[in-house]
């Protein structure tokens, strides 16, 4: 019965349906009823109950949508720019699928869809996909909001080259702000380490009478990039486009993944300089300035939060373990200096580090916290002991002890040192109560470290001054003398003559002692007490001179203790693989050193094959008989 009437009926709907299209369709209701009624048909068949409605009406249906929207595409193409063409294209989308649902079985809906998308959008990917590079430089919200919303159905391959152009605009904004300004200002001299003391190894803390395309930019421009205008602008670009990628592209893990590519290669660039990378150490000095008491206008809960945020740059930061050094010696500082904003914040950052890499990450550090719990301790029990066994030192002396193998002070710096008269008897008597309490341990004297309050009273004013244990024994033979030559001074402290003159000139800078003389600092100069010196503070702090040689070869230093480090990291990693595998390839070796090692650094395959190398000599693997490019483990 229907069969005769095929062809002419699904003609004359298709012609309705095609009116509908231009807003002329009066018989809408008439138009529904037919179409269902094929479905109505069959509704009693279990399997396939849509046959009919599918072979007579939804395929020829489809075909002439097919061709509708071929021709509307090439019309609206000769017609609009993109920006129109996606706008029009959303909206012959938005009312197909009006029509779909007015007309339609459920089941059609997607085909339709399918089939708009597939003639307007996929028929004509590349010209959509040659407009994303200026809509992402301009940073065209609406039209990447839109052309996102037509290429997702496509599937991830159609947004690869919207996603390629988010990621090297992002890279450009990100780099560009980094380097275009915020070159860092000349640092003020870091104070001589004061209140150090023995390490286990030790350290002592004395205080004499107190208390203690085209190329990528790079991130080494002759003024260098401040510590805070390199957070705080990753930060900020981070944010821009993390919300951006939220609101425009829905969260795509696509286009987070992006971001974090981005972000990274901004982080970790080094240009076109053979430099270590600098953001590790930009990082440290940043979390350094806001966790110093010296951090001013700024709330505790303020620096938590700022805190919380670089953990953000953090988890880009490819060469995790160079932070690591860096931010150790800064903690240890600041530890030491007593310069801590809190306690309670410090232990905060260091939790949010574990969180980030783990507990072994950070074991030193909280190694430090606990040696300063311990020292605290001591120093209690030390003062019992001396009044216990009444002795009176004459002055106030308290100390640190600091486990050598957990606090990154070395002992490079140390200078010969002939203690003060004035600390020779507070020395030996926490030597013998220490050697009483914990017999076997040796104790390494680290002097350069310790800090001492010296009070002058020979003014018209009594001034209380902070300064190094080196400074402090300089000063001390001027209580018998008012000038002296640089030659005795150098006799009675014993100290070597490029740590004199870096002492002296700090004394001489803040103008406790004067000198006739000017240039240079000879063995016969004969340096004089100021004793018309004046001074608004009553309390205030002398630092020796820091020479820029000094800091940048600690720099070195630390960067070539990092190299030592990964090699020993790496062979251990090694070890362990091998031992659990057995006999492994050269390539799958290296893969899997390098996913133990990726939350700490990434090595480079040259370190991996000269630490398997120096294994094999150790004789700790062998190349297997049969083959030059696999290992075995020697048990």
């Amino acid at each position: 019965m229907v069969a005769p009437l095929r062809h002419s009926l699904v003609s004359l709907l298709l012609e309705a349906l095609s009116r509908d299209r231009e807003g002329h369709c009066p018989q809408q209701r008439v138009v529904q009823g037919v179409i269902h009624s094929f479905v109505q048909v069959e509704e009693y068949k279990r399997k396939q109950p849509l046959s009919l409605y599918q072979e007579m009406f939804e395929g020829p249906f489809l075909q002439e949508t097919g061709k509708h929207y071929q021709r509307e595409a090439h019309r609206l193409l000769e017609e609009c720019d993109c920006s129109s063409y996606m706008e029009r294209v959303l909206q012959c989308l938005a009312q197909e699928n009006l029509r779909a649902r007015r007309f339609l079985h459920p089941s059609s809906y997607p085909k339709v869809t399918r089939e708009c998308e597939q003639h307007m959008v996929g028929a004509h990917l590349g010209f959509l996909q040659q407009e994303c590079a200026a809509m992402v430089k301009g940073e065209r919200r609406t039209d990447l909001g839109r052309m996102y919303t037509l290429l997702r159905p496509l599937g991830a391959r159609a947004l690869e080259a919207l996603v390629a152009q988010l990621q090297k605009h992002v890279e450009r904004v990100g780099l560009d702000r980094l380097v275009g300004q915020g070159a860092e200002q000349p640092q003020e001299a870091p104070p001589t380490t004061p209140g150090v003391g023995p390490s286990e190894e030790g350290g002592s803390s004395s205080s004499s009478g107190a208390q203690q395309q085209q190329p990528l930019p790079s991130l080494h421009p002759p003024g260098g990039v401040s510590p805070q205008h390199f957070v705080e602008a990753v930060l900020q670009v981070h944010s821009t486009y993390q919300n951006l990628v939220k609101e425009v592209f829905q969260g795509d893990q696509q286009f987070v993944g992006a971001l974090d590519k981005a972000c990274a290669t901004i982080i970790n660039n080094r240009g076109n300089t053979k430099q270590p990378c600098r953001s590790p150490e930009l990082l440290a000095k940043y979390c350094d300035a806001l966790l110093k008491k010296s951090a001013k206008g700024i709330s505790e809960s303020e620096v938590e939060d700022r805190l919380t945020q670089s953990i953000t740059v953090f988890k880009y930061i490819d060469d995790k373990d160079v932070f690591q050094k860096f931010y150790a010696k800064m903690l240890a500082k600041r530890l030491i200096h007593s310069q801590s904003m809190s306690m309670d914040v410090e232990e905060a950052m260091i939790n949010k580090l574990k969180q980030a890499c783990g507990y072994e990450f950070t074991s030193k550090l909280h190694r430090m916290f606990t040696d300063m719990s311990v020292s605290a301790d001591l120093n209690n029990k030390f003062n019992s002991y001396l009044k216990t066994e009444n002795i009176d030192l004459g002055i106030n002396f308290s100390i640190y002890i600091l486990q050598a193998g957990a606090w990154p002070l070395g002992q490079s710096a140390v200078s010969p040192f002939a203690i003060p008269q004035e600390l020779e008897r507070s020395v030996q008597k926490f030597e013998q109560f220490y050697g009483s309490k914990f017999s076997g341990r040796k104790l390494t004297w680290l002097q350069h470290l310790c800090q001492a309050e010296v009070r002058l009273c020979y003014l018209r004013k009594s001034y209380l001054v902070s300064l190094g244990t080196y400074q402090m024994a300089l000063l001390l033979p001027f209580e018998g003398a008012d000038s002296l030559a640089v030659r005795d001074l150098q006799e009675a402290t014993q100290l070597s003559q490029d740590q004199l003159q870096r002492q002296l000139q700090g004394l001489l800078d803040a103008r406790l002692l004067s000198s006739p003389e000017e240039g240079p600092i000879t063995p016969s100069t004969v340096l004089y007490l100021n004793k018309s010196y004046s001074n608004k503070r009553t309390k205030f702090k002398i630092s020796a001179v820091v020479q820029k040689e000094a800091a940048q070869q600690e720099m070195e230093q630390t960067h070539s203790s990092v190299d030592e480090d990964r090699k020993l990291y790496l062979q251990a990693a090694v070890v362990r693989i091998m031992k659990a595998r057995k006999v492994l390839r050269h390539n799958t070796l290296i893969q899997e050193v390098i996913n133990q090692a990726k939350n700490r650094f990434v090595p480079s395959i040259a370190m991996i094959k000269k630490c398997i190398e120096a294994l094999i000599d150790k004789q700790y693997l062998e190349r297997t008989p049969n083959s030059t490019d696999e290992y075995c483990y020697v048990a």
